[in-house]
């Protein structure tokens, strides 16, 4: 495992969200295995699963009743950088995914939240089926940015089935690339941490 090559000052704050809905999700192994190294390095880690913590479909009313909506909403707008672990399915990613910031980005006027995403340094955990689909993210990651001024990593996983060597346990490469991207998360995040603006919906 690398170390990164700018040490942050202080430990940080990462909340790892899998979006899946598979019993037998890969990105989820991924998520994980993100977790084991952040907590080893020092950093305080919130890990959520969707299919253990579910979310409701947004429908910009009751949803935001749900009584795992706050949980999410503070964990993502708390975090010095988010980790994300999605599928991707017919060319882009899963329906949890895109819920989940549905829910946790917009605003509820009643108790006026604000948009948990807001300048927050993301980094992708990409299970796929066919190789082909690397980028199939990236319409997702995209709205991120231009949404929520989230600062995408350009450092992220893109795995198939093939790239396991077992259920759980990565190959040597996928091992490799995921302990490569999980560095350059926290590089990004602790430059990025202290930053004294705040974004707000500006479109």
């Amino acid at each position: 495992m690398s170390n990164p090559s700018f040490p942050p000052p202080r430990p940080l704050n990462f909340t790892l969200i899998s979006t899946s809905l598979d019993p037998d999700s890969r990105s989820a192994w991924m998520i994980g295995l993100a977790a084991v190294q952040l907590r080893a390095a020092g950093h305080t880690v919130t890990r959520f699963d969707l299919r253990e913590t579910p979310l409701p479909l947004f429908d910009n009313a009751s949803c935001y009743a749900h009584p795992n909506t706050a949980l999410y909403h503070a964990a993502i707008a708390g975090a010095d950088g988010v980790l994300l672990g999605v599928r991707v399915y017919n060319w882009g990613v899963g329906a949890g995914a895109k819920s989940l910031v549905e829910l946790t980005g917009s605003t509820d006027e009643t108790r006026r939240l604000h948009g948990a995403w807001f300048d927050t340094p993301v980094t992708f955990l990409v299970s796929g089926g066919l190789a082909h689909g690397y980028l199939s993210h990236g319409a997702f990651a995209f709205g991120l940015m231009v949404d929520f001024k989230c600062v995408v990593n350009p450092h992220f996983v893109y795995a198939t089935g093939a790239e396991w060597a077992a259920d759980g346990v990565p190959g040597e490469w996928l091992a490799a690339r995921l302990a490569r991207t999980v560095d350059r998360a926290v590089d990004l995040s602790a430059r990025l941490a202290d930053r004294p603006y705040r974004s707000v919906w500006d479109v």
